[in-house]
């Protein structure tokens, strides 16, 4: 399945690492555009100087971890397409162009699921898509999860639980299935 990541669950750290490390387990195939890609460095360069500079690096590495995932498209193409916010478009666009099955985004309201429909694209809340990956690759995915708290922890210095974690990276149900 190929999925196009909106960069607002690529910019949250821990969401991030739980969606990649899924892709890298092989539960899925991510898509993004450069443009997506650039929404997220712009979104961390407010957070200080530093943090752009992380997020551009981690944005290479990305490159290297999975090389067909981007996708290029031209303005014009983004002429035939039409969603509540038109900065959103582009997203579509790049589904669309990199034959997506659908948008993986926390941004709901701006992705309407009937305009999806009809150019045959699922949306996705960040969340329900990684509990369906655990119903169906729950090893898995509790190896992505118990390798992200580790990391968590690590970096924070703090003994975060698995559920508090996920709660506060807007994975609640993850969480709950996990520490379950």
């Amino acid at each position: 399945m190929r999925v196009m990541l909106d960069a607002c669950v690529l910019y949250p750290t821990v969401m991030r690492e739980v969606l990649l490390g899924c892709a890298k387990a092989g539960l899925y195939e991510p898509r993004w555009s450069p443009r997506i890609l650039e929404e997220w460095a712009r979104a961390a360069a407010k957070l200080g100087p530093g943090d752009e500079v992380y997020a551009r690096g981690e944005i290479t590495g990305l490159g290297v971890a999975f090389p067909d995932a981007s996708i290029t498209h031209d303005a014009q193409q983004e002429a035939h397409y039409w969603l509540p916010d038109p900065a959103d478009i582009h997203v579509l666009t790049a589904a669309v162009v990199g034959s997506c099955d659908g948008i993986l985004t926390a941004n709901t309201k701006d992705f309407p699921r009937n305009i999806l429909a009809e150019e045959g694209l699922l949306r996705f809340d960040p969340d329900g898509f990684v509990i369906r990956l655990h119903h169906t690759n729950t090893r898995e995915v509790e190896d992505v999860a118990k390798s992200v708290l580790e990391e968590a922890r690590r970096l924070s210095g703090e003994d975060w639980t698995i559920r508090a974690l996920f709660k506060k990276a807007r994975l609640p149900r993850l969480g709950k299935a996990l520490a379950g």
